[in-house]
Formats: structure tokens, sequence, C-alpha cells
């Protein structure tokens, strides 16, 4: 009878201290979160090509860009965001949508029934992974184009207002879209649809509006979040843009608001589907 009583009180206090050794803390989701990121090599490969397709386009534009074009050396330097945005994109759209390729969902919020934290750790690791991708696509994009700059290209100077934003504008508007990727891939948990869904919104239909231009479809473009892309020009190519416009007038900063307007949305968006719905 003794012993019966014994094993019991040590299966209880074993069943006390399984929990907080195994219990789901946010440092180990997003450990875990980090740990997925950094093991797939193909997103090593990935961040490497941004940087490659982001100083490639900025060594050829700079190129052709004179004295006399109006363009300033913060352009030449940050003019690789438009491709590399689609970068940014897969990859926020690959973590978001990691679970569901995998077949690891079901487990993943077994293991983490809230499922909230896991959402978070994956906004975290990729703001993370796309904030160093692209100070390190900034500074090559700068090294690659210092011939140019030395040349028939402006140079890069840090007294022309809104150069110093715009450098910044780079990294921040990328860290956005790569955002807007994972909210994306784990609205619709499907990386080609998160994909595609996130160029037509910021690639596609911004160019389509553009060459029919007029109130309404200009109005519609101010409000994309591809207006994101004005925080990575000067203060001079701004003003020019809200010149040309028959849409509303954004400013310097306006479009900033506009991309983070849509990732606050889509996140939530996410969060909902999350918390709301089946995983599978």
């Amino acid at each position: 009878m003794t012993t019966v009583v014994h094993r019991a009180r040590g299966t209880e206090q074993a069943a006390h201290r399984t929990p907080g050794r195994t219990a789901p803390t946010g440092a180990r989701v997003l450990r875990a979160e980090w740990t997925k990121l950094t093991s797939v090599r193909s997103n090593a490969w990935l961040a490497l090509g941004i940087v490659a397709v982001t100083a490639a386009t900025a060594f050829g534009l700079g190129m052709f860009v004179g004295p006399d074009d109006g363009r300033s050396g913060s352009w030449v330097v940050t003019s690789g965001f438009v491709l590399a945005q689609v970068g940014f994109l897969v990859l926020g759209g690959l973590v978001g949508t990691s679970e569901y390729v995998t077949g690891t969902a079901r487990s993943t919020f077994t293991a983490v029934p809230r499922r909230l934290p896991v959402l978070a750790a994956q906004v975290q690791v990729t703001s993370v992974a796309a904030l160093t991708t692209a100070v390190v696509a900034l500074g090559a994009s700068y090294l690659v184009t210092t011939g140019a700059r030395a040349g028939g290209a402006p140079a890069l100077d840090l007294a022309v207002p809104g150069t110093s934003r715009a450098l910044l504008g780079f990294v921040l508007v990328s860290v956005a879209v790569a955002l807007l990727g994972v909210g994306l891939g784990a609205v619709l948990r499907h990386p080609a649809s998160a994909v595609v869904g996130g160029v037509v919104l910021t690639l596609v239909a911004d160019q389509l509006l553009a060459a029919n231009p007029g109130r309404v479809t200009d109005t519609i473009r101010a409000f994309l979040p591809s207006s994101g892309s004005r925080l990575t020009q000067d203060d001079a190519a701004v003003a020019a843009l809200d010149a040309m416009t028959l849409g509303p007038r954004l400013g310097v900063w306006g479009g900033g608001v506009v991309v983070l307007a849509w990732v606050l949305v889509v996140l939530t968006a996410a969060v909902y589907r999350l918390s709301r719905h089946d995983v599978r």
C-alpha cells in the first residue's frame, strides 16, 4: 500500500514538473521559427538572389543615368528595389506558408495551441531576415554603382534633401513587403497564391493603372502597397510624382503609411483566420 502511495505521489509530482519544462514559451517558439528559416538552404539562396538582383539592376540602370537626367545619387543606389520587392514577397510568403506546405501545421499548432505566438514569431524572424538582406543589398548596390556615380551619374550626396530617408526607406519598405508576404501566406496558405497576389498588388496593378492615368486610376494607385516605393525616392522625385498625379498627393511619408496600413490589415486577416478556422 505504501509503495502504491509513493508511486502515485511520484506520478503527481512528475505531472506538475512536465508542463514547466515543455511549455511553448515565446522564446521557444521564436527559436523554432528561426531554426526553420535558417535550416532551409533555399532561403539562403533566395537572400543571395535578392542581393544579386538588386545590385545588378542598380548597376545596369546606373550606366544610363547622366547628370542632366534629373536623377539623384540615391535613386541610382535604390533603383533595384523594383525587382527586389518580388524577392522579399517570396521570402515572406514562404515563411507564412511553411507550416502548410510541409504538412506540419497540425503538429505545430498542437504543440502551440494558442496559435498566434507562431504567427508573431514568423513576423519577427521575417523582419530580421528581410532587414539584414535589405542592408546587404543596399551596400552591394552602393559598391557596384561607384563607377557610374564617379562618371556620368550623380554622386551620392547625403546633403541632398531626402537622400538619407531614401536609403532608410529602401530598408523599411523591403521589410514591409516581406511582412505583407507573411500575411498573405498565412491567409491563403499556398505559396504560389501568396506570391502572385503580392506581385499583383505591389507591381502589376500599379503598372496597369500608371498606363491609364486619370482621377480614378490615380486615386486607386495611390492606395496600393506599391505607394511604399515613394520612400525609396528623394524629395524632388516625390514632389514630381505629386505634381503629375490626378489623385491624392501623399507627400513624402504618405506612401509609407499606405504600405504599413496594408501590412496591418493583411496580418489582422491572418490572425482572424488562424484563430477562427481549422488548420489543415
